[in-house]
């Protein structure tokens, strides 16, 4: 586990340590999302490990038989 310091600013922004994002995986571009983990807790996760994660998890009751093709077709 890589640490670092940093402050919030005026603006509610905060610098995240280089070391910890590259140990994280995430660099310049990336997009985020923060969200809450308890008093005094952020997660920061990058977006492309949420499409990995929730890709394909509707069931097939969501869009009714055919409705995607046709969709689909519209952008063609």
């Amino acid at each position: 586990m890589v640490k670092g310091m940093s402050a919030i600013s005026r603006k509610n922004q905060i610098t995240i340590p280089a070391e910890v994002l590259r140990a994280a995986g995430l660099g310049p571009g990336d997009d985020v999302r923060v969200s809450t983990m308890g008093p005094g807790r952020i997660a920061v996760v990058k977006t492309d490990a949420l499409l990995e994660q929730y890709a394909g998890s509707l069931g097939d009751d969501v869009y009714p038989p055919g409705y995607l093709e046709e969709v689909r077709e519209g952008w063609r």
